[in-house]
């Protein structure tokens, strides 16, 4: 195994939103997004994801924001870029220049729409693996692509040298226990799911790529930290304050929720791009209510001297 930024990563990671402005990526509000989440405890960027609109983002976009949270992160936490596509060739390039921007890794999704046999999805990612030097991250959110990454293929695929972990959205949790003990234990293992990540904790995963710490990163931060110390009963008090959260970002299609969230918060000014359309009405009140119900909470725990000792 090569040693890379990501060895003994742990904990809350950020799947940050892309903020648009007159139809432009927002620099100036992605760079204080990102800002806020390190500050926050958040322990590395992912930008240009499914919460970033990447499917809608030209590659010049895309490259503008990994090297924008690059810049940002300047070496306090990793970047782990996403930079993925369903056509192989089209993947090694983005993930080329993720590299040459100074991403930590990449994440890369399985190859969507084409429906690839699992030997054309475990060909993709060796092709892409063995083009870089760069960390892979694999990306599989099955409800998203149509695909199926199967069990036997992420095993083999952890067997090369670039690949280096998955981000699961899969929600298959009999799946994610038996990984556990198949892949080398520095394998990372990242919930993918807001809503799981207390169960994946439970199987030895090692963190989350979250959704809701785009709202709540001090929460979200805590709640690994607490795992870390064993301290369950806090485990359990933040799963459940976040409950309301993670639901209400979900009414949706992520990032549509989220969006309007973080706009309420006055962090961005919420512009989606097409075809995804604003929330919709009959839907606000319950975003508001569980941004409402969380707030405190969240303020708290990042004035509190526990929070600072997770930033260190």
């Amino acid at each position: 195994m090569h040693h890379h930024r990501l060895d003994g990563l742990r904990g809350s990671m950020v799947a940050l939103v892309t903020p648009f402005a007159d139809g432009s990526i927002d620099e100036e509000a992605f760079v204080n997004l990102c800002e806020r989440q390190i500050r926050a405890g958040s322990r590395a960027l992912v930008p240009c994801g499914t919460t970033g609109e990447a499917p809608t983002l030209s590659h010049a976009e895309q490259i503008q924001l990994i090297g924008l949270a690059v810049q940002a992160a300047k070496g306090r936490v990793p970047v782990i870029a996403g930079a993925g596509s369903n056509c192989t060739s089209t993947t090694i390039e983005l993930v080329r220049h993720a590299k040459a921007l100074g991403a930590d890794a990449a994440l890369c999704i399985t190859p969507y729409y084409n429906r690839p046999s699992q030997e054309g999805v475990f060909r993709h990612f060796e092709a892409v693996q063995a083009s870089t030097t760069l960390p892979i991250v694999l990306y599989d959110v099955p409800k998203r692509t149509g695909i199926a990454l199967e069990l036997d293929t992420i095993v083999r695929l952890s067997r090369l040298p670039n690949i280096v972990g998955i981000k699961d959205a899969s929600g298959d949790m009999a799946r994610a226990g038996r990984l556990r003990y198949l892949v080398p234990p520095e394998f990372l293992r990242l919930c993918g799911d807001d809503g799981l990540v207390a169960d994946h904790l439970a199987l030895g995963s090692q963190g989350c790529i979250s959704v809701t710490a785009n709202i709540a990163p001090a929460l979200c931060a805590i709640l690994h930290q607490a795992w870390s110390t064993h301290d369950y009963r806090r485990v359990a008090q933040i799963t459940r304050q976040l409950a309301d959260l993670n639901a209400a970002l979900f009414v949706e299609s992520n990032p549509v929720p989220v969006k309007w969230a973080l706009a309420r918060l006055g962090l961005i000014n919420g512009d989606l791009r097409l075809p995804l359309t604003p929330l919709q009405e009959s839907h606000e009140r319950q975003v508001l209510q569980a941004i409402d119900d969380i707030l405190p909470a969240e303020n708290q725990v990042l004035i509190s001297p526990e929070c600072l000792a997770g930033v260190a």
